[in-house]
Formats: C-alpha cells, sequence, structure tokens
C-alpha cells in the first residue's frame, strides 16, 4: 500500500498511550505498514549483558501502525524555501540598485 508519509517527516500519534505526541519519523517499514517516530510509543526491555555491550534495562522505540499517525508537517517545505529565496534576492537586488545609483550622482557632481 502506498502511503504519503516518508522519513524525516513530523507526524503526531491519533490513538494509544502517547497520543497528541509529535516526532519525526526515523525509520518506515513499508510491508508491516508501520513506521518508528523519535519519542513516542517507548518501550523498556531487559538486556543481558555481552562482551560487547552492557546488560540492564534499556529503552527502546517501538513501531507505530501508520493508520496511527496524522502528518504535520513534510511535503511543503521545498515550496517555502523557493518563496524565502526569492524575497531574499529581491531585497539584494534593490541595495545593489540604490548603491548603483548613489555612485552615479556623486559621479555627476564631479
Amino acid at each position: 500500500m502506498k502511503t504519503k508519509l516518508k522519513k524525516g517527516n513530523t507526524v503526531e500519534l491519533i490513538t494509544g498511550a502517547d497520543k497528541g505526541k509529535s516526532g519525526e519519523i526515523i525509520k518506515l517499514f513499508p510491508k508491516s505498514y508501520s513506521a518508528i517516530v523519535k519519542g513516542i510509543n517507548i518501550k523498556k526491555k531487559h538486556q543481558k549483558p555481552t562482551k560487547e555491550q552492557k546488560g540492564g534495562i534499556v529503552s527502546l522505540e517501538k513501531p507505530v501502525h501508520l493508520s496511527n499517525l496524522k502528518l504535520i508537517t513534510g511535503g511543503k517545505k521545498k515550496e517555502e524555501k523557493k518563496v524565502e529565496e526569492k524575497k531574499e534576492t529581491k531585497k539584494t537586488e534593490t541595495k545593489k540598485e540604490t548603491k548603483a545609483k548613489k555612485v552615479t550622482k556623486t559621479a555627476k557632481k564631479k
């Protein structure tokens, strides 16, 4: 099934224990139609010590079904950046034009 959600989008949890919390999508699982969201659906896991890792209780973010997520921000960022760039270029052009006018006025006076 196709989804509008992508990695890096900010989403809000609609249902469950963490209802109303928002976070960024870290990883998507398209086959199981779920995603891991930063700071949401955190579960505790008891881990045995190994040569590489210390044992103890570890907090892990578990996957959330995509039907329980609502997109907050994502697709319109590119358009907003373009608008900001256009505004900045207009400002710089006007500054250059005013400097050029001042230079031509002083040249005419001499």
